[in-house]
């Protein structure tokens, strides 16, 4: 019987079963798909000779994640690659705003745009500076952070307390105007605040906005040689060398809980798997209190908070293999990892208020990625293999083209969608169509049926809204990976800090089990203790 099962295999369910087993405890992983991973894995379904992440693929939170870091992940083969630039943001017109690991790079970048930008671009980043350590360490350890948040809070004093707190939670438009007089600055904060399903007008999506850009602007957004799939082999193989086991094509369809605590699961099967300690599960909190744990164990207002669960966005994704570079107008662009397809803050907009109505965007805002322009060995010399994402409702009520799309996402509607994608792509990359060997269309129901967590196609396990994050993440509570349930805890991205490849719900939920655990030992070895001096007595 293993000390703890672990119900994923996704990039959380691995760190927590390698904590676990750094632990001494011994760890058992159970994965629903044929291999591990998650939405961190690649295949080479384009084309043989182009290996393509079928999910995500730059990783600036794991380059900055503690978490990781301490998993010394490099002894088990990974290797990071980083693009000569981190992030391009192209316009029609020929400018192009650069974000680089060199910081006088990116500020001349945007200096071209408006005289001063350029400094203003270098004081964001010295106020990130001096916040750093402090985020870093709120951001990865459980809600609410008592120390980091102390250290984060003296931090915020010296580098301008309210003023500051004020900026962060600024609408990304809001935070752009003040800080910039010209266009490339609020391109960078606003296309990096649609990382996640943060409009430009939302309030926070400054701050996150301000977040990605300071962390691709220290570490970059690098990706793992030879495709995302490295980062979970070297996860696999980590835990491996410490005994733990990891169990593919095993779907978890009950977590197991007897005299009020969870015991183990069970799977699809049939089979129980029995968990002498803990029962961690790497899936959506709507999955575990919706599907996993019965409605008799779980409160009525857990339940009924269940309700109000706002997944982010629905994603649609095209891979390419692509028999050249991309060409680019913008000669910029072509060296940049990541690309941004939108015409400006206003075009943002405009796409994320078509989402919200429920219209199919027209122009969509594309993330483009470039993996051969960040790892050579991606695709064979002078190709590129490519991808491109971007948003869609998860409830369709109308085509803002003219095409009638519903969000049926049949055979016609995907193909459709492909080429609309390919088209905003051609407007930036004159020629990019007569480049493609193969492509590869992943609507929101094929992500969903590559990865159960992907619910629809919303890639981070629930909105980033602020009224869905810290203390109300996944609904309104503690913000922890303790669940109602002893014995088990939330390990995924819906749990605190949310979506991004950086371990830390799983790191997060791995130290509550062993924290529980201590303290449970430490209760019985008093409880015998008092016991024995009881006796004694008579």
């Amino acid at each position: 019987m293993p000390d703890a099962v672990v119900i994923g295999a996704g990039p959380n369910g691995l760190v927590a079963a390698n904590l676990l087993a750094d632990a001494g405890w011994s760890v058992e992983v159970l994965e629903a798909q044929d291999e591990p991973g998650g939405a961190v894995r690649h295949d080479r379904g384009v084309d043989p000779e182009f290996a393509s992440d079928l999910f995500s693929s730059f990783y600036p939170l794991a380059a900055a994640s503690p978490v990781l870091a301490g998993l010394h992940l490099e002894q088990d083969g990974l290797i990071w690659s980083h693009a000569p630039k981190v992030l391009a943001h192209p316009l029609r017109d020929g400018r192009c705003a650069v974000l680089s690991r060199d910081l006088d790079e990116t500020a001349a970048s945007l200096e071209a745009f408006a005289p001063g930008d350029g400094a203003a671009w270098k004081e964001l980043r010295e106020v990130w500076e001096v916040l750093r350590p402090g985020i870093l360490d709120a951001l990865f350890t459980p809600f609410p952070p008592v120390r980091a948040g102390a250290q984060l809070a003296l931090r915020l004093r010296a580098a301008g307390g309210l003023r500051l707190a004020r900026t962060m939670v600024l609408p990304v438009r809001r935070l752009g105007e003040e800080e910039f007089r010209g266009e490339g600055g609020r391109l960078l904060l606003a296309g990096n605040a649609l990382h996640a399903d943060l409009s430009p007008e939302a309030a926070g999506s400054g701050g996150f906005g301000w977040l990605m850009s300071m962390l691709g602007q220290t570490y970059g957004f690098p990706v793992p040689t030879g495709g995302a799939g490295a980062l979970t082999a070297a996860l696999v193989r980590r835990l491996a060398r410490r005994g733990g086991t990891v169990r593919c094509g095993e779907r978890v369809t009950e977590v197991v809980i007897r005299g009020g605590r969870a015991v183990g699961v069970r799977t699809a099967g049939g089979e129980a798997v029995p968990a002498r300690k803990a029962v961690l599960a790497d899936v959506s909190a709507p999955s575990l209190y919706g599907s996993l744990v019965a409605e008799r164990h779980l409160p009525g207002r857990l339940l009924a908070d269940l309700k109000r669960f706002q997944w982010d966005f629905a994603t649609f994704k095209v891979d390419w293999a692509l028999d050249g570079r991309v060409p680019w107008t913008c000669a910029e662009a072509a060296q940049a990892g990541t690309v941004h397809l939108a015409e400006g803050v206003d075009a943002l907009t405009r796409f994320a208020a078509q989402i919200a109505m429920g219209r199919v965007p027209d122009e969509p805002f594309a993330l483009f990625g470039q993996m051969t322009t960040a790892d050579a060995g991606r695709s064979p010399h002078g190709t590129e293999a490519a991808w491109a994402y971007t948003h869609v409702p998860h409830r369709v009520r109308g085509d803002a083209g003219d095409a009638g799309l519903t969000g049926a996402w049949d055979v016609r509607e995907r193909e459709t969608m492909a080429d609309r994608v390919e088209e905003q792509v051609e407007r930036y990359a004159p020629g990019f169509r007569d480049l493609i060997r193969s492509r590869r269309v992943l609507a929101p129901p094929t992500l969903e049926s590559m990865d159960a967590n992907l619910r629809g196609g919303a890639i981070n396990g629930g909105t980033t809204a602020m009224h869905q994050q810290l203390v109300f993440r996944p609904t309104p509570g503690t913000g922890r990976p303790e669940t109602p349930v002893p014995g088990l805890y939330l390990a995924s991205a819906s749990a605190h800090p949310g979506g991004g490849v950086h371990g830390a719900p799983g790191a997060n939920a791995a130290r509550a089990a062993l924290r529980r655990s201590r303290t449970g030992a430490l209760s019985h070895l008093q409880s015998m203790l008092t016991h024995r001096d009881r006796k004694g007595q008579r």
